[in-house]
């Protein structure tokens, strides 16, 4: 007797929807796809209890007439590829024809569309169909999804937190509403809103209703172009930063998409401008013909390999790098206004589920505050020079007051030496030339076997770098000169230093960002330290060497050198305006 059959498929669609619907947000994402392919102009997302009892997606899209209605919810049935060919040039945010089956077999579904005539209203119980009748004419699509993972308790069981699940939707339908800034979004939850943007297609006033005021006006916009790829968007100034990528938002095409090699291009633009450990605030549309780029790699359609990748990478990386070159990078003190404090009602369940009150972060997105704001184009000044600036005396050993008709700058003499030390440094790795210096007492090194296989694996890059290092015994290595840029009186921990890094880097070896890393840490040691009191003329020698610099508004780690309090704003601290 054959014990192998095919499955039901109901039992099949309930499997697809663990890959397809993961948690609310997922079907959020499916339906609002939906909407936006189908030429929806406004959007609107009602939610009860974070989604959990019931899901709500109303659009004026184009609508469907019966027969299609019907079926949509057939497992792979879908009106956006017909044969295999269109597979290489997809235009459209969904393709699979998966979405409605997975959701409609784990939850109770209704649906009511129109084209514009008699309207057709579909009623789906765990998959099955259970009522199909006539409806009203109003053209669009409402799709109504109650009781998700009713009929699958433990994917029920272990949904998150109602803020969790609340906070993941949230920040798809931001995403979302960036990267399609000319559909108008409204999302709410329990009747309380929580995102409204206006749809016309202005995208730094969707950033503004998305991430607030203070975050738009403190955005750069880049434009760019090669013959593969065309890129627009906003930036954020290296001042504005976050603990996570989250807020770094790639779109191509329309579709907002996930790749961690064009995060971290993204990211390691703005290196030196900002803390290592920290992010930028972007988001940058990509426009590439769909030959170029494969988004049928996992049922989210999140994840995409591109073609010509590495041009890419060049095309961001460069942009961004010169946007930032033509800024003023000195983050501007400003009076802070205090901000009353939203309250939030307790979510309530009606079974077993947590149940929260008054979340730690504010999850309501749009502030009604600012909602009346107007963005201007000119929030930006271009200037890439450091002021004219003049030394008054030194706080706490460490941090130089300057001043000039502006107002006042403070200057964190260690980190404006850094950055001085950095780029001389790194300028002489980039072009060595032959000098060295013999040491009088040679240096001898111990390490591990494997260490010592990199290590002399490395000796003539070592060589070039003007080291002269040779084997010494059983992993054992001599160094008996060093390069002159070698900060005097801590050679022998500089040699050591240096060595650590080629044995650290080996594994991802690249010679451009070892002589960053090297210069970074080698301006650290050579540079004036905090609690050291200086003179006026050494101030007035820090301030000219700094204005000489490529970038002197941070030092290698991305620590801003200098501050600025305008005039006005220090007339305001001490009430003398404003009144």
């Amino acid at each position: 007797m054959a014990i192998i059959k095919i499955m039901d498929e109901i039992l099949s669609n309930k499997i697809a929807a663990g890959e397809v619907v993961e948690r609310c947000s997922s079907v959020v994402k499916e339906l609002v796809e939906n909407s936006i392919d189908a030429k929806a102009t406004e959007i609107k997302v009602d939610l009860l209890e974070s989604g959990v009892k019931e899901i709500k997606v109303t659009d004026n899209g184009i609508g469907m007439d019966k027969d299609d209605a019907i079926m949509s919810f057939n497992r792979h049935a879908t009106s956006k590829i017909l044969d295999e060919s269109d597979l290489y040039h997809i235009h459209t945010l969904g393709f699979r024809g998966e979405a409605l089956a997975s959701i409609a077999s784990v939850s109770n579904v209704e649906l009511i569309t129109s084209t514009g005539g008699v309207g057709t209203h579909v009623s789906i119980k765990g998959g099955k169909i259970i009522n199909v009748e006539n409806s009203d004419s109003r053209k669009g699509t409402i799709m109504c999804v109650k009781n998700l993972f009713y009929n699958t308790p433990a994917r029920l069981k272990h949904l998150k937190s109602l803020y969790t699940e609340l906070s993941n939707i949230t920040d798809y339908m931001n995403k979302i509403a960036l990267s399609h800034p000319e559909i108008r979004f409204i999302v709410t939850n329990d009747s309380k809103e929580l995102l409204r943007t206006d749809g016309a297609g202005n995208l730094l006033k969707c950033i503004k209703n998305v991430f607030g005021i203070t975050v738009a006006k403190k955005m750069l916009e880049v434009e760019n172009s090669n013959s593969d790829y065309e890129i627009n968007g906003f930036i954020s100034l290296p001042e504005l930063y976050r603990s996570n990528r989250n807020n770094i938002i790639t779109i191509v095409n329309g579709r907002i998409v996930r790749n961690q090699e064009l995060n971290r291009a993204i990211n390691d633009s703005y290196h030196s401008y900002k803390p290592d450990n920290y992010y930028p605030i972007v988001v940058l549309n990509i426009i590439v013909d769909t030959s170029l780029v494969d988004v049928n790699i996992h049922p989210t359609k999140m994840d995409i390999k591109f073609g010509n990748f590495e041009e890419l990478v060049d095309l961001i990386t460069n942009t961004i790098k010169d946007r930032l070159k033509v800024k003023t990078l000195i983050p501007h003190i400003e009076e802070k206004k205090e901000i009353p404090k939203k309250q939030y009602e307790e979510i309530k369940l009606d079974f077993d589920t947590p149940t929260i009150s008054e979340p730690d972060q504010d999850y309501a997105i749009n502030d009604n505050i600012v909602d009346d704001v107007e963005i201007h184009e000119d929030v930006v000044i271009e200037d890439s020079t450091m002021p004219i600036m003049y030394p008054v005396g030194l706080v706490h050993g460490t941090y130089i007051i300057c001043q000039n008709d502006l107002g006042m700058y403070i200057i964190d003499q260690h980190a404006a030496k850094e950055r001085i030390n950095y780029e001389i440094v790194k300028e002489k790795l980039n072009n060595p030339v032959k000098e060295s210096i013999q040491m009088i007492f040679p240096l001898t090194l111990e390490y591990t076997n494997s260490e010592y296989i990199i290590l002399k694996e490395n000796f003539e890059f070592l060589r070039n770098m003007n080291f002269d290092i040779d084997e010494f015994g059983i992993n054992s290595v001599i160094v008996k000169a060093h390069p002159v840029w070698l900060p005097k009186g801590n050679e022998d921990n500089s040699i050591k230093k240096v060595l650590e890094l080629v044995i650290e880097k080996e594994k991802n070896f690249n010679l451009e960002k070892f002589n960053d890393h090297l210069a970074a840490t080698m301006a650290c040691k050579m540079s004036i330290k905090a609690n050291t009191a200086i003179t006026l003329d050494e101030m007035q020698n820090i301030l000219d060497d700094l204005r000489k610099c490529k970038n002197p508004f941070n030092c290698p780690h991305g620590r801003p050198t200098i501050i600025y309090y305008s005039k006005s704003d220090l007339e305001k601290l001490f009430k003398r305006s404003g009144f």
